[in-house]
């Protein structure tokens, strides 16, 4: 039964960018696991062996340690040493750069609602393209991938930054600079060789896939599903107060039920953050401070980072930038599409007024000891680029006291679900490959 908090709460009137309770998330919105492939796929997250130089593995950027992120504001992939907070540079092999945005947490990524992955959507879901998606590589796509995080999970395995390594460094890095990435010879084929060659996989693959079994080589997509298949189920978030709220099972706390009903209601909050998965999977423009290299092509000197007009072209959608889900946003910081904000909190107040928020930002990122070429916080001290920040913003501000904010921290710190912040299957002992794991 919902008491009389919940009752209060629907008596809360409907303003501008209120929005309604969203419908509970059951096992209709995920796929459903196929226990062999998941287990096959948690070797695979975990296994440095998809990296061009053998020395990162998925798990690297996205860590049940730091609730699938890795702790820091922009991280560093190739050239980085060590885990979470604590990576820093290899003497031996320097990074190039950070990379240009913050890890994003992996929670509900295998959810049917989500439509839209990385901070700009540039995979998501198109029912007009052959393959069910638009991605970057819309010429060179390839059948097979299971789902939209299937076809999502493995580009970071072609950035030089990420997992490729840099030039001429290994046979991977060295075909994603002649441009070579899918098809017979390319960088995908070639991990899928090389992923294969090793016995225990093979074995697994056969027991996995009827076709691998039938005698059909191994393909990157398989990898790929698998994983995907993996992070769907170990990372499924639907098990907090407020999804327990939603199932009509337990009220929530005074103070997250006044959260609630401010959140849905008079701060707005609910306009975006809408659906099962608090997420419109729309872009907007939300005064986030610039900092880091920004998602730039190499030969291109700014450090801007425009967002969704990268992948559209159109000058609305400048500055604009996925509408994250909210599942445990309490354990997820830093928080941005950079990372910019190492306390929740002063991300919300930032929200609710991006214009003033970005004129009195102060650094506080998390980052590790490393001096870039470009400076990390040069964005910052460029007042065209600022202003062309603030200038995209269309929300208005949004005024709560002191008290309102403490009921809307209490909020979202109900959407905490601490089975899937522990993960299932956790980290595996070993890998096939015989690599060392990140613990």
């Amino acid at each position: 039964m919902r008491g009389p908090i919940l009752a209060l709460m629907l008596l809360v009137p409907s303003g501008a960018g209120a929005g309604d309770l969203p419908q509970p998330l059951t096992d209709q919105d995920y796929p459903p696991a196929m226990m062999d492939e998941v287990r096959l796929g948690q070797l695979l997250f975990f296994d440095p062996v998809l990296s061009g130089n053998r020395n990162i593995s998925c798990a690297s950027c996205h860590h049940p340690r730091f609730a699938t992120g890795d702790g820091l504001s922009l991280g560093l992939g190739e050239g980085g040493i060590g885990l979470g907070p604590d990576r820093r540079p290899d003497p031996a092999n320097l990074p190039e750069q950070r990379i240009p945005r913050n890890a994003p947490p992996l929670f509900n990524m295998g959810a049917r609602q989500m439509t839209a992955l990385f901070a700009d959507g540039r995979i998501e879901v198109d029912p007009s393209r052959p393959t069910g998606f638009r991605t970057p590589l819309e010429d060179e796509m390839v059948a097979g991938f299971a789902n939209l995080l299937s076809a999502q999970t493995m580009f970071p395995v072609l950035s030089p930054d990420e997992m490729a390594g840099h030039y001429q460094e290994n046979d991977i890095s060295r075909l994603v600079r002649q441009g070579r990435l899918t098809g017979d010879g390319g960088a995908w084929h070639a991990i899928a060789a090389r992923v294969a060659a090793i016995p225990a996989y093979g074995e697994a693959f056969r027991a996995v896939y009827p076709e691998i079994a039938a005698g059909r080589p191994v393909h990157f997509t398989d990898i790929s599903n698998a994983i995907a298949a993996f992070m769907s189920f170990e990372w499924r978030a639907d098990d907090s107060p407020f999804d327990r709220f939603l199932r009509g099972g337990t009220e929530l706390e005074p103070a997250a039920a006044r959260g609630a009903a401010l959140f849905f209601g008079k701060a707005g909050c609910g306009a975006c953050h809408s659906g099962p998965l608090l997420s419109d999977m729309g872009f907007h423009a939300m005064g986030q401070p610039q900092i880091g290299p920004g998602k730039a092509e190499r030969f291109e000197s700014h450090q801007k980072d425009v967002g969704r007009m990268r992948v559209t072209g159109r000058a609305g959608d400048a500055y604009a930038f996925r509408t994250p889900p909210l599942r445990n946003v309490a354990a997820t910081g830093p928080w941005g599409h950079t990372g910019a904000y190492s306390d929740l909190r002063r991300f919300v107040e930032a929200h609710l007024d991006p214009k003033a928020a970005l004129e009195s930002y102060r650094p506080e990122a998390v980052l590790s000891p490393f001096a870039p070429a470009k400076p990390d916080f040069a964005p910052l001290e460029d007042p065209a680029e600022r202003a062309a920040i603030s200038g995209s913003v269309q929300t208005p501000a949004v005024a709560l006291s002191a008290d309102e904010l403490d009921d809307l921290m209490a909020f979202l710190g109900s959407l905490t679900d601490p089975l899937s912040i522990a993960g299932r299957l956790g980290i595996p002992d070993t890998v096939p490959s015989g690599l060392p794991v990140e613990r």
